[in-house]
């Protein structure tokens, strides 16, 4: 397994690499809630980003790698997990057929919220999500679904929880391949950041300092 997610890795870093030089500072915005792919993640301090890196360019990398751990373990899971591999699939033949603004989207901007930050000042006529949830099934067609799901014996809730922590430890272990795979990336890493992010930071903070310097 190792040397294919060292693989994996390389090739996730290479086109990182190659879509890094089309991204532009103007292009990013502030966000009001936190990222579940980025904040706290280690593979972000394997990677050896720091709190300095602009959240898109960072997401952008760690979004493509967590594509990797989610097939190792859906692969596993596949496999070796029964039961969790038949709710998961009973999950996906639950899902609408409706129009999903988040699904297809390319790695880079994967997991990011479709729609900007509301406006108070600016109210708009529509949203990405608002669409999406005009597609979604009536409440109560929803709990008539839910209603008719079997219910679980004790032996198979005990059964589920044992695969369901089966499948834990797998993720945990590809996660930490995957770090020590990526650790030999970080001169790769830095030497991008520094050649094509930190001069647009660099740019960018010098111009609100003009912006906001003292007239005399």
């Amino acid at each position: 397994m190792a040397d294919s997610i060292e693989g994996q890795v390389r090739g996730a870093v290479d086109a990182w690499l190659r879509w890094l030089p089309r991204w532009r500072i103007g292009t990013a915005r502030g966000r009001t809630r936190v990222c579940r792919t980025c904040f706290g993640s280690p593979v972000a301090t394997a990677a050896g980003l720091d709190q300095d890196v602009p959240h898109a360019v960072q997401h952008a990398l760690l979004n493509r790698l967590r594509h990797i751990v989610d097939a190792e373990v859906d692969s596993y899971t596949t496999r070796n997990l029964p039961l969790v591999d038949r709710e998961l699939r009973r999950a996906a033949e639950g899902e609408p057929d409706g129009y999903r603004p988040e699904a297809d989207l390319a790695p880079e901007f994967d997991g990011l919220d479709v729609d900007p930050e509301p406006d108070p000042t600016q109210p708009f006529l529509f949203t990405l999500a608002g669409l999406a949830a005009e597609d979604a099934p009536p409440a109560d067609q929803a709990d008539q679904e839910a209603v008719a799901e079997p219910e679980f014996t004790e032996e198979a809730k005990q059964a589920l929880r044992r695969e369901l922590a089966l499948a834990d430890e797998h993720a945990q272990t590809v996660g930490t391949a995957l770090c020590f795979a990526v650790a030999s990336h970080r001169e790769r890493i830095a030497e991008a950041l520094a050649r094509l992010v930190e001069p647009q930071v660099d740019d960018l903070l010098a111009e609100l300092s003009r912006t906001l310097e003292q007239p005399r």
